[in-house]
């Protein structure tokens, strides 16, 4: 059995694929100690992916497995992020997205960090943020040698240590309470002993965010599987995540003042403590104001309008001082902004 499988659906973006892979290349050709394959997803892309997978197999050289699966139509994000994974056959799980990177070090750290931590289940990564438009400076496929030497990290955590799962829900260490996928490493065994959790008819729904298990089917999964288990949060990132597209930023002001509350509420359902609980509830709505006019000002686009339930995702909110706070933070940082436009 392999120690690891780095599994990552797609739905047409070539270019970022190409990149990602490239990223595991070169993290592959500065350390070929680390048992490892490559499981790909793609969700019908209305373009040949099957070549840029070929292209890659011949790079590996035939030392790295990749495994390959096309649907013929859209499954839809969460569905098709679960067909990946049931691909693997290793030990662990890292699923990233098809334009996140990793670094040249990465597989050596990975291995050192199995290692030392081999009673451990379940891994928080941390990753860098860096603005799409950096790689589009460059060739492609991007060498990850050339990255900024300065990234904002997303976790500002800096020590890295193990602790109990329910820590690692704190805005100090993870400020969208584990939603992103790509930041975990967890036991494949224990994800497919606990994948009953999942609602098949909800998740079936193609349309992402339209309900808490299509967007959120991860949250369910790690908590029934690992809410007992040991963690390790690496501090020192690994990864890099990629932004910069509009649409995203729609989809995100949904996710932060929607979903991420929900979340906190399940959490809270399987024993997550009541003071963290309220503590994160009400950081999660730090910009709910706000964010919630701008759904509202971009309901005809892909912003989630249409997912919102008055009673559960605003009127049991309004106990939470940041749901009013969120229009004075609004206006003291546009002020902010102003004052330091004219220095």
């Amino acid at each position: 059995m392999k120690k690891l499988s780095i599994c990552i659906p797609t739905y047409n973006r070539r270019n970022e694929l190409i990149n990602c892979l490239n990223s595991i290349y070169i993290a592959h050709k500065e350390f070929n100690k680390f048992d490892f394959d490559i499981c790909i997803s793609d969700n019908g892309s209305n373009y040949n992916i099957l070549n840029t997978v070929k292209y890659f197999k011949k790079k590996f050289k035939k030392k790295i497995r990749i495994k390959f699966n096309k649907f013929r139509f859209n499954q839809g994000v969460s569905k098709n992020f679960l067909k990946v994974i049931s691909m693997s056959n290793s030990e662990f799980i890292w699923a990233i997205g098809d334009d996140d990177l990793i670094l040249p070090k990465t597989l050596r750290k990975i291995d050192k960090i199995f290692k030392k931590n081999a009673d451990a289940e379940f891994f928080f990564i941390n990753s860098y943020n860096l603005d799409s438009s950096y790689l589009e400076k460059h060739s492609s496929p991007f060498d990850t040698r050339y990255l900024p030497k300065h990234m904002s990290p997303f976790s500002k955590k800096k020590d890295s240590k193990k602790m109990d799962f329910f820590d690692l829900i704190d805005p100090n260490v993870s400020m969208d309470f584990l939603m992103g996928i790509y930041f975990s490493i967890f036991k494949r065994e224990k994800w497919n002993k606990n994948l009953k959790v999942l609602n098949k008819r909800l998740i079936k729904d193609t349309r992402w965010l339209s309900n808490f298990d299509n967007s959120c089917f991860n949250i369910k999964v790690f908590v029934e599987a690992f809410r007992e288990s040991k963690v390790f949060f690496q501090s020192d990132p690994l990864s890099v995540n990629l932004s910069g597209s509009r649409n995203w930023k729609n989809i995100y002001y949904f996710l932060e003042i929607i979903r991420f509350p929900e979340m906190l509420d399940y959490y809270r359902t399987k024993g997550m403590g009541f003071f963290r609980y309220i503590y994160c509830k009400n950081f999660a709505l730090r910009n709910f104001s706000n964010y919630m006019l701008k759904i509202y000002l971009n309901r005809k686009e892909e912003s989630g309008w249409e997912y919102i339930n008055f009673y559960r995702h605003i009127l049991v909110n309004l106990i939470y001082p940041n749901v009013y706070l969120s229009l004075v933070y609004f206006l003291l940082r546009k002020m902010k902004n102003i004052v330091y436009s004219f220095k």
